[in-house]
């Protein structure tokens, strides 16, 4: 499940873990944060006390999209 926000100045991506009952211990949710000229995504350490933050540039972004579609090797993306 997932909801989708649109803020101010930025979108807000909500990635809830839906596991069946039983079969593993849930994650907590991610968050995604989208703005003009980066991308936050956000998810609470397992026992809830610390939150661990990774920030794209708008180029990273586009080079792990790119990444998700590709065979193992070295890559450069030309403009």
């Amino acid at each position: 499940m997932f909801t989708i926000e649109h803020e101010f100045d930025s979108t807000v991506i909500t990635l809830i873990d839906e596991a069946e009952p039983g079969t593993r211990p849930l994650s907590e949710d991610i968050v995604i944060t989208a703005f003009d000229d980066r991308v936050l995504v956000e998810q609470l350490s397992p026992e809830g006390d610390s939150l661990a933050t990774v920030v794209f540039s708008m180029k990273q972004l586009q080079e792990l999209r790119a990444a998700l579609n590709l065979p193992q090797g070295n890559y450069v993306m030309r403009p």
